[in-house]
């Protein structure tokens, strides 16, 4: 994938002023892509530094990006994504979030699949790339009904073909993100799309992490709640079935196991006065139940190449702005770790501030959270799938609001 197309001559300018302020505070010429700390750029020099850009350029960025972005270039280049003078008060900066599973419905974005003909193209695409793998078509799976929709070895190479089809047809719009995220299967399109994976390795991952999955015994559950993730945590300590799926936000925590010790957890939290909710799943993601089929999975993953991902990544796994490479290790280990989604989430909006935030996948399910998050001065947050009725219209109006229309071409001639 291509980096993201941005004003060179504006990156250009924050570098060159970065290199200025650091010659002066190091007293040697600054090369832009030799890191900080070989200079001798010390904690007390980095804060006077992260002063200077706050003075002059306004609450850009944290402290501790300094630290993440340790070079002129990454550095320069993470000011000039989070700088909203080039295009004045009206920029649209657009922060991307894949749905995770349970997004996922019959038909889903047919309307889209047969009257825009960007998005058929890339959807045509990630299910070439998977056919190998699910030797059935997932752009027949989902435009046929097929009841398998909802079983997991499909279920997730579906999602991730759906979700990146979406993604590069608002890019190919001009809709180009400023950060990504992914709630749990989500990742891989969010990671594809940051170009961290090919489409190639993904849909590999993908596809056997699904069919593993799918041959687990699906004994377990999954139960939403109410509780805060400390309160989850007290009640899933003598559980050694249960763990705690997802933290979506203060108060709704997913747990995932044992039915037996969800029960017995239900029991308590209902008597504190807490709601809880059965979901309806095929396993219990995210949970303890699903370590027998992480070394199989590791097997391949450790041979998937893997790389950084060229836009900002924010990982439901560490519940933070990653920029470590995501090999096999982070796909293993990303099965059984809880998704820290409001974590991300929240570092994500407060790090990037986004203009807008867009939930990719079949249906609107995090949306609310992110409005939550983002209060009354936040984000502006759309889905761009409102549900089965979706189509290449409603399509057309969210690149509208993202100021990336006209959209050329889009709509197939009847």
């Amino acid at each position: 994938m291509p980096e993201p197309q941005r004003d060179d001559s504006f990156d250009a300018a924050h570098r060159e002023w970065l290199v200025e302020r650091l010659t002066r505070y190091l007293g040697v010429p600054v090369d832009e892509g030799v890191p900080f700390h070989e200079y001798g750029l010390d904690s007390v020099a980095a804060l006077s530094l992260y002063g200077d850009i706050e003075e002059e350029f306004g609450p850009l960025i944290d402290p501790t990006d300094i630290t993440t972005y340790p070079t002129v270039r990454e550095l320069g280049g993470h000011m000039a994504r989070r700088d909203p003078r080039p295009a004045g008060g009206g920029l649209v900066r657009a922060a991307f979030v894949f749905t995770g599973q349970g997004s996922q419905h019959p038909g889903m974005t047919s309307g889209l699949y047969l009257n825009c003909t960007g998005y058929r193209t890339h959807l045509d695409e990630a299910a070439n790339a998977l056919l190998p793998y699910t030797g059935t078509s997932m752009v027949d799976l989902i435009l046929g009904d097929d009841p398998r929709i909802h079983q997991t070895a499909f279920t997730q190479p579906a999602l991730f073909a759906v979700e990146y089809a979406l993604a590069h047809t608002l890019q190919d719009a001009g809709v180009t993100p400023v950060a990504v995220l992914g709630h749990g299967i989500g990742e891989f399109a969010a990671a594809t799309v940051a170009g961290a994976l090919t489409l190639e390795d993904a849909a590999k991952l993908v596809a056997l992490r699904g069919a593993f999955m799918q041959y687990l015994p699906s004994d377990g559950g999954m139960m939403a709640t109410c509780a805060a993730p400390f309160e989850a945590a007290e009640l899933v300590a003598p559980e050694p079935g249960v763990g705690i799926s997802a933290i979506n936000a203060a108060k709704a925590t997913v747990l995932s196991g044992d039915r037996a010790g969800l029960e017995r957890i239900q029991d308590q939290l209902e008597q504190r006065g807490i709601a809880c909710r059965h979901l309806t799943v095929t396993h219990p993601f995210h949970s303890p139940l699903m370590a027998p089929m992480v070394p199989k999975f590791e097997s391949v993953a450790r041979r998937v190449p893997g790389g950084a991902a060229r836009v900002p990544f924010y990982s439901t796994v560490y519940g933070r702005l990653t920029t470590e490479p995501l090999y096999g290790p982070y796909w293993s280990e990303q099965i059984t770790a809880p998704v820290r989604f409001a974590d991300a989430a929240r570092a994500m909006l407060g790090q990037q501030t986004p203009t807008h935030v867009v939930e990719i996948g079949p249906r609107v399910v995090l949306t609310p959270f992110l409005r939550r998050m983002g209060g009354t001065g936040g984000p502006s947050c759309l889905g761009v799938c409102r549900g089965p009725e979706s189509d290449a219209v409603d399509l057309a109006g969210v690149i509208s609001v993202l100021d990336a229309g006209p959209l050329a071409a889009v709509l197939a001639e009847a």
